[in-house]
């Protein structure tokens, strides 16, 4: 049995992985400071601890008491649009963060492997689809702060031999994602927004595409990567491969929740027009799985929700920067603070 930690663990993706380590056996600890996850989420058989990885003497603690065999990292605040506006929270929390367990790793000097959960946001405006071998140009801090923490890693391997895994996955849905924020998951906005009966918002003409990624076909090849040495210290594209217009996939959920696809287009904001990767690397390192479409995903992701119904929108306290702030989030803003007046 090897000791594991997950750090966002009672997150969207986390949660899945924590399940799928758990089933082959392991001893997992999650650190998760539910600041976007819920408690709910976590497998009744991991142990959990409460906390902040950007808290260095908690995270020195827990790796002294457990010594971790692998790390699994996957806590981050992931609103690649939203972070130009939270840049201190943005980097404090997805690189200082990181560093912080970067350090514990290699002090504890037990870490077999770090897992680290990039994104796709590091390509930026790169031709697609999206080759590992290509040089990184990220747009936004999101992006910017994830790929720091890959050449971190990097570093790290060939200074102090703590390999690592990297995966790159892109705009992933299913059971359990965040559907109260309205900064990010898109399909979670519309699903949402459908319960709702409320127009399907849109930055732009709802022309800019994305491979949308179903939960179950990259939590538990991620989960399963430390047994495969040849992976070490290579990074992987992991997701779905077939490119969609946001307004289709749209269309597609207002037909599955029976609704009328009526849009509310708003400015349009800086982002990546097109974003969608390869996959033939991740497959000949871990091979091909029986992966689950879209639609099926959609299915399985719409009847959770039913079943947890809609939410209300959650805003992000301490914006920093308001210059150029996308006018329907600013509108926000100025709404709420009039209730303190």
């Amino acid at each position: 049995m090897s000791c594991c930690l997950v750090t966002g663990g009672a997150g969207f993706i986390g949660s899945h992985v924590v399940d799928h380590l758990i089933q082959m056996g392991n001893k997992v600890i999650v650190l998760d400071d539910l600041s976007g996850g819920y408690l709910e989420n976590v497998n009744k058989k991991a142990i959990f601890i409460e906390g902040s990885i950007c808290d260095n003497i908690l995270v020195d603690d827990v790796f002294k008491k457990y010594k971790f065999d692998y790390v699994f990292h996957l806590a981050a605040y992931a609103a690649e649009g939203l972070s130009h506006f939270i840049k201190r929270f943005n980097y404090t929390n997805n690189v200082i963060g990181s560093v912080n367990l970067i350090n514990a790793s290699i002090n504890i000097g037990t870490v077999k492997c770090f897992i680290f959960t990039s994104s796709i946001a590091v390509y930026g405006e790169n031709q697609t689809p999206m080759l590992e071998s290509m040089e990184p140009l990220p747009q936004d801090p999101y992006g910017i702060a994830k790929y720091a923490v890959e050449l971190d890693l990097k570093e790290t391997s060939e200074m102090f031999n703590v390999p690592y895994i990297i995966f790159r996955p892109h705009n992933v849905f299913g059971e359990r994602q965040n559907i109260a924020d309205k900064y990010r998951n898109v399909l979670g906005i519309f699903i949402n927004q459908a319960m709702k009966n409320e127009p399907f918002t849109l930055f732009g003409d709802g022309t800019q595409t994305r491979s949308f990624s179903y939960i179950k076909n990259i939590a538990k090849t991620i989960a399963e990567s430390y047994s495969f040495p040849k992976a070490y210290n290579e990074i992987f594209n992991i997701g779905d491969s077939k490119p969609i217009s946001v307004m289709n996939i749209g269309d597609i959920i207002a037909r599955k929740m029976n609704v009328k696809p009526e849009y509310k287009f708003l400015d349009e904001r800086k982002e990546v027009k097109h974003a969608f990767s390869s996959h033939e690397k991740v497959h000949k390192y871990f091979g091909s799985s029986n992966e689950i479409g879209i639609e099926e995903g959609l299915d399985r992701m719409i009847n959770w929700a039913l079943k947890k119904g809609s939410q209300c929108l959650t805003s992000f306290e301490g914006i920093e920067v308001t210059k150029n702030l996308p006018k329907s989030w600013k509108d926000i803003i100025d709404r709420d603070s009039k209730v303190f007046i």
